[in-house]
């Protein structure tokens, strides 16, 4: 593996601006990313390509969310409250079922946004596999209402779920057209109804937005937008200190002090980047090595040595991101004594993997390699873009696994994150982890109506993962957005991941 210094090292500008420039050219409209009508084309490079061709039932659903092109029943506002979207309204008439009544809308293809169009996309998610994470914990089933002349959906979970209106936010349950479901695919180009149109994606290198003309909301103010996606974060800060784009997605921390204040952006965030162990084979199989690599591991060297202080160290699975945390927080239970070094001594080669869209996690993994050879593990790496390693992951095929992990993106409130990665029937449960401690402590936080009491159950869950030592907490980090905001207006800046640019943003 390369040393750290080494990973620091910038890349030639020329080299790497040149290189994004290329497909900017090949997708954007005569006249390039300059004049188009009253405004300007968005040029924005991004730190994820489409994994699943930008189907909407994994991670690529969070990449058309960020840039405006899907829109779920509602949305949050910025305290993980749920707003209308294409849902104007909507009652609970008992603890399982909900009625929601639509906005008068239109699809980006003229199609209606009506209940047959909201129940054929709830319906298509539900049986999609894998199954969106925001369903993992929570089936539902939807119908038309009818009569009474507005267009009403019924919507009934299997269990009461308070969280059903922030729920239906998640990109992951947006709604389409009938157009968009063909030959067993799910294709929202030009099928979705937010402000920009997805019209052409050039595989994992590029894609094109339009003004959506016929939005039910506020018109884009840019006409549209030219996406590049660059895993490289030196590639994606250079191409911004260049001008060959106009926002840069997670600008690496290494890159921030060299752009200078007008063009970085750091805001908190709900995300925990941690250490998942696999406890379904293997050598973490034993939760007295699980524990031995927990005791390793110094969270305070990695954002020293790592994060230049632009992280925090780790306080659980739920960090300063997420404010409730830390006054209900109580201590982890049922720990299993670490192995001593004599006995990780023994043990056979662990494959330790990351990605590297996040600049940051293969400098983590450098240095947790080091801290658990320290205590005695052999460790082999794997370091790939994250599209090639997400399916292997999800099958245990690594030991360990380090990610940076937004635990509120599936519903605004961590129930999501602990059912969908740690129980038993999780949808990504990367360490494979099956306690029936955990999962009876998620299902009673489900059971629960109560904010407060919702929160308690689910750090008492959170107390049982890390009993279980089946994810180390590293750090929480700190979100750093690139843009100049003496040009560039409009873009969001979401602790939860879900927006970046919207029907504000524009080039001034």
């Amino acid at each position: 593996m390369p040393t750290l210094r080494s990973r620091r090292s910038p890349l030639p500008a020329v080299a790497v601006t040149a290189a994004l420039l290329l497909p900017l050219a090949a997708c954007s409209t005569p006249g390039g990313s300059g004049a188009s009508g009253d405004a300007q084309r968005l040029r924005v490079v991004l730190a994820f390509p489409p994994a699943q061709a930008m189907s909407p039932y994994g991670d690529d659903a969070v990449t058309l969310s960020r840039l405006a092109v899907i829109e779920g029943l509602t949305t949050l506002d910025e305290n993980g409250a749920a707003q209308p979207a294409l849902a104007a309204s909507w009652k609970q008439d008992n603890p399982t079922t909900w009625t929601f009544t639509l906005r008068d809308a239109v699809f980006q293809d003229g199609a209606k946004v009506d209940a047959d169009a909201v129940v054929r996309s709830l319906t298509a998610a539900s049986k999609a596999s894998p199954l969106p994470r925001a369903l993992s914990d929570t089936p539902l089933k939807a119908t038309a209402v009818t009569g009474g002349g507005a267009e009403t959906v019924r919507i009934v979970t299997e269990e009461a779920d308070p969280l059903l209106p922030q729920r239906l936010a998640n990109p992951s349950l947006t709604i389409l057209s009938a157009g968009a479901y063909k030959n067993g695919e799910v294709n929202p180009a030009g099928h979705a109804t937010g402000p920009f149109t997805l019209t052409d994606v050039k595989g994992t290198v590029a894609a094109t937005l339009e003004r959506n003309a016929d939005y039910w909301g506020d018109k884009a103010k840019a006409p549209g937008v030219d996406v590049t996606f660059a895993a490289d974060g030196t590639a994606r800060a250079n191409a911004l200190r260049t001008k060959a784009v106009d926002v840069a997605e997670y600008v690496p921390i290494s890159q921030a002090s060299l752009l200078g204040d007008s063009y970085v952006h750091a805001f908190p965030s709900a995300r925990t980047n941690g250490l998942s162990l696999n406890t379904g084979r293997g050598v973490f199989a034993d939760p007295a090595m699980r524990a031995a690599a927990r005791e390793a591991i110094d969270s305070k060297a990695l954002v020293d040595g790592v994060y230049e202080g632009r992280a925090d160290t780790a306080r659980g699975l739920l960090g300063p991101g997420i404010p409730w945390a830390a006054g209900k927080r109580t201590a982890p239970t049922g720990r299993t004594p670490a192995a001593s070094r004599a006995d990780v001594a023994r043990t056979e080669e662990i494959v330790l993997a990351t990605y590297t869209n996040r600049p940051e996690l293969p400098e983590v993994a450098t240095l947790v390699q080091q801290q658990l050879e320290k205590r005695g593990f052999t460790v082999r790496q794997v370091v790939r873009d994250y599209a090639q390693m997400e399916a292997d992951a999800l099958a245990g095929k690594y030991d360990a696994f380090i990610q940076a992990r937004n635990t509120l993106l599936d519903t605004a409130d961590p129930l999501s994150y602990l059912a969908s990665d740690f129980t038993c029937d999780g949808s990504f449960n990367i360490s494979q982890l099956c306690d029936e401690r955990v999962d009876a402590a998620v299902d009673k936080a489900a059971s629960l109506t109560g904010t407060d009491a919702r929160h308690r159950a689910e750090m008492t869950a959170e107390a049982a993962v890390l009993g279980a030592d089946a994810l180390v907490p590293l750090v929480h980090e700190r979100f750093v957005q690139g843009y100049d905001d003496a040009r560039v207006e409009g873009v969001a800046l979401d602790p939860m991941e879900r927006t970046l640019i919207t029907a504000d943003t524009r080039v001034g």
